[in-house]
């Protein structure tokens, strides 16, 4: 980052006053009745209401609009171990997104503990306020205990967006990618670098969408994860492989698919020509990817390429996920976010970069077209038409599953209500769109 970006960003988050959130009313506080109204004698009456029945806090509060973001810092982006309160910009962009993208209110909550069983204990403890719960940066393994204890204790929607939202994206990715180089997706053999929460949440969602296991390699740091090593944890064994391979290399020969979620430049030039023909590489190590892009590029002419970065095409981005996972969650009232939405959230994201390009849209990222194609495998971020296609989708999904206590009845009436909801944040989007490339997040 030059010294020119740095002072930029610090000037962003200080002035005119620091952090990138606030609170607003949203009722009136004009006058002394509206006063009474809002806290004492009125305050009473729907405190009354939800004592009676726990279910009207969605009625009388913002619950119904209200995710948390919470994180206790061990494994923010690109940065690491940084902890709670260092980790504290990035939940109040997270929550940020939420609220342009998809209409949803958000608290960032910072929570300075390692221990997964006090981490447990102070979310579960403030779970009652929110309609739905973020985990954002936690690292592995203890990321996959805390979520799946929240998502047995707490009776709202809970999700680790470090794993499943970077499972969604790529997993449309996927289905495009495969669409395009013309693989069958129970044919293709898949290679996985990195086992931490990313690349297991990842790999499972791809056997959801038809990928074999049997298909399946999986590496970390010491080379391929074979049933019969000894040093690897339950949630790699899952994808321990019989085969008679051990390193990345070997893994790498006639494999369709690699999937990086590792380090930058672990993958050579003599790797990526020895995969079959037409190949599909995402490589998504931050800031840096597996292999370059103009290396990759000009390695194989066939190749379909995904980064997590802007500056590249084919961006995988969480953002193209989460605002819409959350949005139909709570609208739907979802009991939990399950394998059948995010299929469908992947599933809903492929469909929209088929479609025609607003002419819009391109002129904000500077380019006369979008088509569908090697490098347009995913829409992009500000495609506001994201969250009418997606959101209803993952609702459906929610009902046909069981997991909507309150299904959606009418899904066209839905999508239009929902495009009320972002019809103002054009201006705002436009100061993001800058000849920089867009400030999303990227993981």
């Amino acid at each position: 980052m030059s010294k020119d970006i740095k002072e930029e960003a610090l000037s962003y988050h200080r002035y005119p006053i620091p952090g990138k959130l606030e609170t607003v009313a949203t009722k009136s506080t004009s006058s002394p009745d509206d006063l009474s109204l809002a806290y004492s004698p009125g305050v009473a009456y729907p405190c009354k209401e939800i004592e009676k029945n726990a279910d009207d806090a969605y009625l009388y509060t913002n619950k119904a609009n209200l995710v948390a973001v919470i994180s206790n810092g061990t494994a923010v982006l690109g940065l690491g171990n940084i902890g709670a309160a260092a980790s504290k910009p990035v939940m109040e962009g997270k929550a940020l997104l939420f609220k342009i993208f998809a209409g949803l209110d958000c608290y960032d909550i910072e929570i300075d503990e390692h221990d997964p069983d006090r981490f447990v204990s102070a979310v579960k403890a403030m779970s009652t306020t929110f309609g739905g719960i973020n985990l954002e940066d936690i690292k592995a393994p203890e990321c996959f205990e805390i979520e799946d204890r929240l998502k047995r204790e707490c009776d709202i929607p809970v999700m680790h967006d470090d794993q499943h939202g970077t499972a969604i994206v790529s997993g449309a990715a996927l289905l495009n990618a495969l669409e395009i180089q013309n693989k069958n997706i129970d044919d293709v053999r898949v290679v996985v670098n990195g086992a931490g929460a990313a690349a297991i949440s990842c790999t499972r969602l791809y056997t959801h969408l038809g990928v074999r296991k049997e298909n399946i390699i999986m590496c970390d740091s010491k080379g391929v994860i074979s049933a019969s090593r000894k040093d690897i944890n339950p949630q790699k064994r899952e994808f321990a492989t019989d085969l008679p391979v051990t390193t990345l290399a070997e893994a790498l020969k006639g494999a369709d698919v690699f999937l990086g979620l590792s380090v930058a430049d672990v993958m050579t030039p003599a790797m990526l020509a020895s995969m079959a023909p037409r190949p599909i590489v995402f490589a998504l190590a931050n800031p840096n990817p597996e292999i370059a892009y103009e290396t990759a590029t000009e390695t194989r002419k066939d190749l379909i390429f995904a980064t997590g970065r802007s500056d590249y095409p084919n961006q995988i981005n969480n953002v193209l996920g989460f605002p819409y996972i959350f949005r139909a969650a709570l609208d739907c009232r979802a009991s939990e976010i399950n394998e059948d939405m995010k299929v469908a959230a992947a599933r809903s994201i492929a469909s929209l970069a088929k479609k025609t390009v607003p002419e819009s849209l391109c002129r904000a990222y500077g380019v006369s077209q979008l088509t569908f194609g090697p490098d347009y495998i995913l829409p992009k971020p500000f495609d506001k038409r994201l969250l009418k296609t997606v959101a209803p989708a993952i609702a459906k999904a929610a009902a046909e599953s069981g997991a909507a206590r309150r299904p959606i009845a009418d899904y066209e009436a839905y999508a239009t209500h929902l495009t009320t909801l972002i019809e103002d944040n054009d201006a705002y989007i436009v100061k993001l769109l800058d000849p920089n490339g867009d400030h999303c997040e990227c993981k």
